[in-house]
């Protein structure tokens, strides 16, 4: 089956058709549909499936008992309204990498597996990469058995409805003992390859990033009587620090978000008396995010003073710098370099991905596609054809030059 045929199949699922985007979310009827397309793409190639105890799929080609096998695969999860290649992109052309490397009659000496992370977007639970994250021992049983999404369903409850263990979920450290290397392909998450002109890139890291919660606290009171001058109003003080975090991040080459707010009493006729938002920032090195979140938390603190705030800030995640495997980077670009003169471009990336979590475990690589809109997490995500069949041809390359005679 070609990469377009197997995109086609795959593309109408979990696809909402009043916004085009898509809900593919973890443990729900969606998700069962794309897992069970990634099983029968294994059972059509031979290769022998299996679920891990995770709830993440492998197809295997060799036994892998023989350890040092080469991986590759990314997850079929999305984010509310997502576009349709972060995640399936990747798997979608593992199994086409596959299928060029047999046309090529290629001889494999290390086993060769795709897979499918699950809960990767952390859509449902708010955690982002949890089967890898179980995998590499990053995320424990009793903090998976928390999650909770925004009906109330546990992450147990919602796995066995699914028809899944989660009593069984964990560390899976002889699992990774068997892998050699893993290499996930992306779309890009940006404009750099489309500025650059180049259809395939290497990642070089992951930007460190976390979330932080600002808390504004003010008092509630009538929006028609209360003088402006008597006001506490944290909105206020909430919005002057969302044109501060702008600021902060132009000055420092990074990015920083307030993409989440809660009010309360939230009423149109109702001076707040909280103001809750959620800052997202990503920078190239510690250094400039610890500036940015600084000077964001400094100018927020002064806004709050200035009205009769109270605020409370709040770090809920961080995730350092994810620097990929210097070796298997530098073979990638080797193996893609070969007999050409082409040089592959190495670029780092402000989103987390599976290969990061995984990459404090074994050596792991990303290769990225274009993506000519720079869009993600939106219908808008694009990317041409020619330039996915380029993305399986470069993924071919690599799988080859990892594992084959």
């Amino acid at each position: 089956m070609s990469f377009h045929s197997m995109w086609a199949e795959l593309l109408p699922v979990g696809r909402s058709s009043a916004s085009g985007g898509y809900r593919r979310f973890a443990w729900t009827d969606a998700d069962a549909d794309c897992r069970a397309w990634f099983e029968d793409q294994a059972r059509a190639r031979g290769l022998s499936h299996e679920v891990d105890r995770n709830g993440n799929q492998w197809a295997w080609l060799g036994d892998p008992a023989e350890g040092d096998a080469v991986v590759t695969g990314s997850h079929l999860d999305s984010v509310p309204d997502g576009g349709a290649f972060d995640g399936p992109l990747g798997v979608v052309s593992a199994f086409a990498a596959l299928d060029e490397l047999r046309g090529r009659d290629a001889r494999f000496d290390r086993p060769l597996a795709i897979v499918n992370f699950g809960d990767e977007e952390g859509a449902r639970f708010g955690l982002a990469c949890v089967g890898s994250r179980l995998t590499a021992g990053q995320l424990t049983r009793e903090q998976a058995h928390r999650l909770t999404d925004g009906d109330g369903v546990t992450l147990p409850r919602a796995m066995e409805a699914a028809g899944y263990d989660p009593d069984a979920i964990g560390p899976d450290p002889e699992r990774l003992a068997r892998i050699g290397a893993f290499v996930e392909l992306h779309v890009e998450q940006g404009r750099a390859l489309d500025l650059s002109g180049d259809r395939v890139g290497i990642a070089s890291a992951i930007w460190p990033h976390g979330r932080w919660r600002f808390d504004f606290r003010g008092e509630a009171n009538h929006a028609g009587t209360t003088r402006l001058a008597d006001r506490r109003d944290p909105m206020l003080s909430y919005a002057e620090t969302v044109l501060a975090a702008r600021r902060e991040a132009g000055l420092a080459g990074a990015v920083a978000t307030f993409g989440k707010i809660a009010v309360e009493p939230n009423g149109v006729n109702a001076i707040p008396s909280l103001v809750r938002g959620w800052l997202d920032s990503r920078a190239e090195d510690q250094t400039r995010l610890d500036t940015v979140v600084g000077g964001i938390e400094k100018a927020a603190r002064s806004y709050a003073d200035a009205h009769g705030i109270d605020l409370d800030v709040v770090r809920e995640s961080f995730t350092p710098v994810v620097e990929f495997d210097h070796a298997l980077r530098d073979e990638l670009a080797r193996i893609l370099g070969a007999d050409t003169d082409l040089t592959v471009p190495v670029l780092g990336t402000g989103a987390g991905h599976d290969a990061g979590i995984l990459s404090g475990s074994i050596p792991t690589a990303m290769l990225f596609v274009r993506n000519p809109t720079g869009v993600s997490h939106s219908p808008a995500e694009s990317a041409s054809e020619d330039d996915c069949v380029a993305g399986v041809l470069a993924l071919a390359d690599v799988l080859e030059g990892l594992a084959c005679r």
